[in-house]
């Protein structure tokens, strides 16, 4: 697959090498379970979790855009500094990577031009709070992304940020990193780099391919 060779050659070091792309450290998000998911959070609340369990814990997220359009081409989460031995397609169970001609992908699909990264629980409490709201405002609720996500990407001043870290459950440790999906609508696959004992070492979402 040619988008995993891409991968391997900009994500196997510490830092990427490409005057094209520019990176920003976006702070950490909190892995409760070790089961990740990556979806539109608006369309795809129950999308399931990738197959590969991930570490718990606090972890990097560092946001890469690409230099002439400002938007977001890669979104990575660290786990550790571990040597990068090899690269494999995000899959959920009953994906198979053998199954896919050409340059298919397993992917998640974006109508609201908005991803995220976050954990099976936090993917739970987000649900659980849409729920809750639309059970207390009734007709008046307008919508998860008008009720939870718009303020955190608005500012007062007018300005729009492009990625944002959220707490769906005030109770509970797991935060949400969403983020603005390359150009627009899509369909986007994760990759996943292992170590040596076969340990997640970076989890990467594809949304502009720069080469």
């Amino acid at each position: 697959m040619i988008h995993i060779e891409n991968i391997s050659k900009l994500f196997t070091k510490d830092f990427i090498e490409n005057p094209l792309i520019e990176t920003f450290d976006a702070g950490k998000i909190n892995v409760s379970s070790g089961r990740l998911v990556v979806c539109d959070p608006l369309i795809t609340s129950d999308m399931p979790v990738f197959s590969t369990l991930f570490p718990i814990g606090e972890f990097q997220i560092l946001v890469h855009k690409e230099r002439e359009s400002n938007c977001i081409a890669y979104v990575e989460l660290v786990f550790s500094n571990s040597k990068i031995t090899k690269w494999e397609l995000a899959v959920s169970d009953g994906q198979t990577v053998k199954d896919l001609e050409g340059e298919e992908i397993y992917g998640y699909p974006v109508e609201s031009g908005m991803g995220c990264f976050m954990d099976y629980e936090t993917q739970q409490g987000l649900n659980h709070l849409e729920k809750k709201l639309f059970d207390r405002k009734g007709e008046d609720f307008m919508g998860i992304y008008e009720e939870f996500f718009h303020e955190h990407f608005y500012q007062q001043d007018g300005a729009i940020n492009q990625f944002a870290i959220l707490k769906p459950d005030e109770e509970k440790e797991g935060t949400i990193f969403a983020f603005e999906t390359g150009y627009g609508e899509g369909f986007y696959a994760s990759y996943i780099g292992f170590d040596q004992n076969e340990k997640p070492v970076k989890l990467v979402s594809e949304l502009i391919e720069i080469i």
